[in-house]
């Protein structure tokens, strides 16, 4: 007879999205939860990532409510003054930590190495007895929006017999090659050129093949002081309100301080936005070697084969995968159905925050037409239309849910949530952004909707 788990909740997925849902949740309701994951530890795709990886923002806008991951400010280096960004490492201990401690509450347990096939079903990923959960546990998919990442994706494109391909996680092993080629746009790649300037390699012996040049924000103004945050997003709302096009609106974002492009020569219409320094745009500029042919189709001993070209390299050259797709574009869905509870952002970006908000609401709340009511989702940008997209309707939901003053006295003490203001913040610089923001957001809602192609 097949063994059965008495539980509220089955979480499928123990990366940051199921763990902030059971965090907020356990800390909320006496609900018992299991959480599966094919992976033996949990931290989702930070157990599989490249050695020198980092967060891109701050390391409070990341994690679960109750626990705080990092919160310091760098005291030296190139983002002093800036909250710090946790390792690779780092952030795997913290969610062991995040774990032991959610065990220690007597109503989580983890079943590590498994997976779940469907109607309540978990079977060993090596094989042996398959366990059920008990009828009326709730299912939350916490694998909705996974990342898809470099380390366990093959490359997009042909590699020959002979052809050096090398995972951005082995990019050390390129460090002798006469030439290093990174194949990318986004945050792996900017993340992989930054890495191999920093090991001493000549910005001359990088090529970047970079079929679409992206819009980055700066990582200086989306950090967690109030002022800051808030100072960003009057600046948005300053620069939306009077753009007439998409290209009209970056601009005016740049202009502001808000993004930034690496090639001012050249429009970007990649828009899903990662944060990035100031000093590391600098280093990227300094390589001039790159390619807009199109994505590559093949890479050959002495060539790279794109839609729209060919480029000559020479013998030895090493090409350095970063051509995952990144954070995936599903359909967005209601969160809360009938089969799952289906975690996806809130609040434009910042996941973590989102799926925080979903525990917390589904411990408050028990009509599932409700809780979607206050948690319409967004979706990841991937055009700037895409982008606009996501920030009216992330502002949409933020309405809905911080009009609840339990959500916003909740939201307001939880590091996750950029926008909190904390009881007692006040400053000229928090006072005029706000003031800004009541004054630009009607209109600047309604031209990011109409840029969007969304109903007003």
């Amino acid at each position: 007879m097949t063994p059965v788990l008495d539980i509220d909740y089955l979480v499928v997925g123990a990366g940051a999205a199921g763990l902030a849902f059971v965090d907020s949740l356990a800390d909320h309701a006496d609900a018992t939860v299991a959480i599966v994951d094919t992976r033996e530890s949990p931290g989702g795709h930070w157990r599989d990532a490249y050695p020198f990886v980092r967060l891109h923002q701050a390391s409070t806008f990341y994690g679960v409510a109750s626990t705080v991951l990092g919160g310091a400010l760098q005291t030296s280096g190139p983002e002093a003054g800036l909250q710090e960004r946790a390792t690779g490492a780092e952030i795997r201990a913290y969610y062991e930590a995040v774990l032991e401690h959610l065990l220690g509450t007597g109503r989580v347990t983890f079943l590590g190495g498994a997976r779940h096939v469907g109607e309540g079903r978990i079977v060993p990923v090596g094989g042996g007895e398959e366990v059920r959960v008990r009828p009326g546990c709730r299912i939350v998919d916490a694998h909705y929006l996974s990342p898809v990442i470099p380390a366990l994706t093959p490359p997009p494109f042909v590699v020959a017999e002979d052809a050096r391909v090398l995972p951005v996680g082995r990019i050390d092993e390129a460090l002798d090659a006469p030439r290093q080629v990174v194949v990318g746009s986004g945050k792996t790649a900017t993340d992989a050129i930054v890495h191999l300037l920093e090991r001493g390699i000549d910005p001359d012996r990088i090529t970047w093949i970079r079929p679409r040049d992206p819009w980055m924000l700066d990582r200086a103004v989306i950090q967690p002081d109030p002022a800051v945050f808030q100072g960003m997003v009057a600046a948005t709302w300053e620069a939306a309100a009077a753009a007439r096009t998409l290209d009209d609106l970056f601009t005016r974002l740049e202009a502001a301080g808000v993004m930034m492009r690496v090639d001012p020569a050249v429009t970007p219409t990649m828009a899903k936005c990662p944060t990035l320094g100031r000093w590391e745009l600098a280093l990227l500029r300094s390589v001039e070697h790159v390619v807009r042919l199109g994505h590559v189709r093949s890479v050959e001993p002495r060539r790279i084969v794109l839609a729209e070209g060919d480029v000559a390299v020479p013998a030895g050259t090493a090409v350095i995968h970063c051509a995952a797709d990144g954070l995936p574009r599903p359909p967005r869905i209601p969160v809360w159905a009938p089969e799952a509870i289906t975690l996806q952002p809130i609040r434009s970006g910042f996941p973590c925050f989102g799926a925080a908000l979903v525990g917390y609401v589904e411990a408050t709340r028990a009509d599932d037409g409700d809780k979607n009511a206050l948690c319409p989702p967004t979706q990841y940008g991937d055009t700037r239309a895409d982008w606009a997209e996501m920030t009216v309707r992330g502002a949409r939901s933020s309405a809905a849910f911080l009009a609840e003053p339990d959500i916003r006295a909740w939201a307001d003490t939880v590091a996750l949530n950029p926008a909190r203001v904390p009881a007692g913040s006040a400053s000229p610089a928090l006072d005029d952004a706000r003031e800004r923001i009541a004054r630009h957001g009607p209109e600047a809602m309604r031209r990011l909707a109409a840029l969007a192609g969304l109903a007003a």
